[in-house]
């Protein structure tokens, strides 16, 4: 019964920890990584680092526009902010 509940507890927190994917489309379609980020920063945010994630997303972390430090996971081909996370 311990295997069990251990086990099932192995597969359930596997979820937990899955990565977030933007985008399945292949490369040649996504936006340039440079215009991108500068896009970005016209629009007042100030990106600390930039990174293409194992999910295909296009993976700030930084300010945002109100200088509020955040972690913003964008789809590379729309440019559509995916996940938001800000922290203190």
């Amino acid at each position: 019964m311990r295997t069990l509940i251990a086990l099932t507890l192995l597969i359930g927190s596997g979820s937990a920890f899955a990565a977030t994917e933007c985008t399945t489309a292949d490369k040649s379609t996504w936006q340039d990584q440079e215009k991108f980020q500068a896009q970005l920063k016209e629009q007042g945010y100030k990106i600390n680092k930039f990174k293409v994630t194992k999910g295909n997303c296009y993976e700030i972390y930084g300010f945002d526009k109100d200088g509020k430090k955040v972690e913003i996971y964008h789809d590379p081909v729309t440019g559509k902010a995916v996940k938001t996370e800000y922290h203190d």
